[in-house]
């Protein structure tokens, strides 16, 4: 017998166990108390600043949601194929060219409003147009929104940058002339793709007046007395709460420095004697999320820190009393008796009454719910045995009421056809083959049918459509006696045959062939429809179809109603595919179980 270390708690009955916990969650109360007397103003500091962290990433979120939104408009204009068509080609008459930069104007203009009733992001075109073909538009900027075109002698200096960023757009800080003022402002710079050429570029997509939207989210935070700033990886000021910073350097301590070496990413804080400052990291999008908050304005709480502590721990003490007595007297003996209960239950055990039927509180709820749901466990366990069947029953009947009837109304078309032309010889043999095809359809209500009756069903129906298109097509049937007696579902290889003809061998005449077979091999039967067309497939498509959740049932509805009677019988082991046969057609084949029919 192994022996191991025992575990002094096992020794305690439960109510010392409960008065050992109640210290040990007291004691840490004392030394909280003196720990944070001596050391509030730290503890202040650690605590402000994760809730500045915190903070800060929300902030940062908000930010990042208004940076995607931007890009996504820049996108849904880069794709929109009225700005696709603004390229300077001498071939488009003048008029032509008016027309689509008007257009490209408007569909700027119309997204250059404010969203949610906040800053609005203004977006210009510029587009290089060294031969003037747009000698109309304006040469520089005179509204916040337009399309703009220039030579090399006008080239903006962040045009090339952003040509040789592709797709990828960047912010940075530009001068812009606004009427006759020139103003600086951060912009979201994105060069757009011509969508018909590879390496086609049609011009760069500008976004100002970024920093007054990002400067909007900054202002949602309230620092005493801080700072909250917007930089890129080098510490260049992008965005501020105070937009006089706006362009400057700004200098974070030596540790920041050691972070930017490190692949910095996330949220970073460091106290220094003046200030606390937190700082949010994203390498992909090369910025940071500065908080700097001065120390002084957060010592002034450091009495009031104390005074809550203290308060907090009376609070608690008196708090863990009451969860003592409450544990002891309303929870813990029912909670054991629960506990027995779960352990010792098993599903479909007969449910003893449920005790503590007089109790409405939250243990006596437990209680009813929980003997309930066993009860109702016992219950739902018999329901879903008979429901499972019941569903596959249900299901079956569907997929057979589901079947298209146009082979019977066609055929009678064909007999009425045929007796009209030619007198009763042979539509009197037209009305034999669909007989056949009634009774087998039929079955006598059953579901799965010997091989053989299966054939004789399919026989007929080729029969029919000899006669009825007068079609020189063969079929060679290929099945051996000990395939003949296993059981299929019924009017599984029509289906097959018919696309077989219509798909494979229609138009061939008498050189078409159809090549049905079948191989016993063990316990498992393949069942194979094969035709010598040249008609191109889809086979990709076909298992798609077979394998889909949701298919479209406008094409190919029939082999997939017998894939899922076959899965549906036998499970999904069993089922059919499609594949190219060996003389070049299609080959539709059928896997089954080598089941055979039970004699009553």
């Amino acid at each position: 017998m192994r022996t191991g270390l025992s575990n002094p708690m096992t020794k305690l009955n439960v109510k010392q166990q409960l008065i050992l916990l109640f210290l040990v969650m007291v004691s840490p109360i004392f030394l909280l108390h003196w720990y944070g007397n001596m050391k509030a103003e730290h503890l202040l500091k650690n605590h402000v600043t994760s809730a500045y962290v915190e903070l800060s990433k929300q902030n940062y979120t908000v930010i990042k949601r208004d940076m995607d939104t931007i890009s996504k408009i820049t996108t849904t204009i880069i794709q929109n194929p009225i700005t696709q068509q603004l390229i300077p080609l001498e071939s488009d008459p003048v008029i032509e060219r008016v027309r689509k930069y008007d257009k490209v104007d408007k569909l700027l203009a119309g997204n250059s409003i404010p969203l949610n009733g906040g800053e609005a992001v203004y977006y210009s075109l510029y587009i290089y147009d060294p031969n003037d073909y747009y000698f109309f538009a304006p040469k520089r900027q005179l509204m916040q929104t337009g399309v703009y075109f220039f030579s090399d002698a006008d080239k903006p200096e962040w045009f090339d940058r952003a040509v040789d960023l592709r797709s990828k757009g960047y912010m940075d800080i530009i001068y812009t002339n606004v009427g006759l003022s020139r103003i600086n402002t951060l912009a979201y710079i994105r060069a757009v793709n011509n969508v018909t050429v590879g390496n086609g570029i049609i011009g760069v997509l500008v976004a100002t007046k970024m920093d007054m939207k990002i400067a909007e989210s900054l202002r949602s935070v309230s620092l005493p007395d801080g700072k909250i700033m917007f930089t890129d990886w080098d510490n260049r000021v992008l965005a501020a709460t105070d937009s006089k910073l706006m362009g400057k350097q700004l200098d974070l301590p030596p540790e920041m420095a050691i972070a930017d070496t490190m692949e910095a990413e996330g949220s970073f804080d460091i106290m220094t004697d003046e200030f606390i400052y937190v700082v949010n990291y994203n390498r992909i999008m090369s910025h940071k999320l500065v908080y700097q908050i001065p120390v002084s304005s957060l010592l002034k709480q450091q009495s009031e820190l104390k005074n809550v502590i203290q308060l907090i721990s009376i609070a608690y003490i008196l708090f863990g009393c009451i969860v003592m007595v409450y544990f002891w007297r309303s929870l813990m003996t029912p909670l054991q008796k629960l506990a027995q209960f779960v352990h010792t239950y098993e599903p479909g055990k007969l449910v003893p009454e449920t005790p503590g039927k007089g109790r409405n509180d939250e243990i006596g709820v437990l209680f009813a719910a929980l003997y309930d749901m066993a009860r109702r466990l016992n219950v739902l366990i018999h329901y879903k045995y008979n429901m499972d069947i019941k569903q596959k029953e249900s299901q079956l009947q569907l997929l057979y009421q589901q079947i298209n009837p146009h082979l019977l109304y066609n055929t009678l078309e064909s007999i009425y056809w045929k007796s009209s032309l030619e007198g009763n010889t042979e539509s009197a043999e037209m009305i034999k083959d669909l007989s056949k095809l009634m009774k087998i359809g039929l079955s006598r209500g059953r579901e799965l049918i010997p091989l053989e009756e299966e054939l004789e069903h399919a026989s007929a129906y080729v029969s029919l459509q000899q006669k009825r298109y007068k079609y020189e097509f063969q079929v060679l049937w290929s099945i051996p006696d000990a395939a003949r007696g296993i059981l299929i579902p019924k009017i599984s290889l029509q289906p097959l045959i018919e696309n077989a003809i219509i798909h494979g061998v229609k138009h061939m005449g008498e050189d078409g062939e159809i090549h049905v077979s079948a191989v016993v091999e063990g316990e498992r039967v393949t069942i194979k429809v094969e035709d010598n067309g040249h008609k191109e497939v889809d086979y990709t498509a076909l298992d798609r179809l077979l394998s889909s959740d949701k298919p479209d049932h406008t094409s190919g509805y029939g082999i997939r109603n017998i894939h899922q009677r076959i899965q549906l019988h036998f499970g999904n082991m069993y089922g059919m595919g499609y594949r190219r046969g060996e003389h070049g057609g299609t080959a539709a084949t059928i896997i089954l179980p080598a089941s055979y029919d039970v004699p009553k």
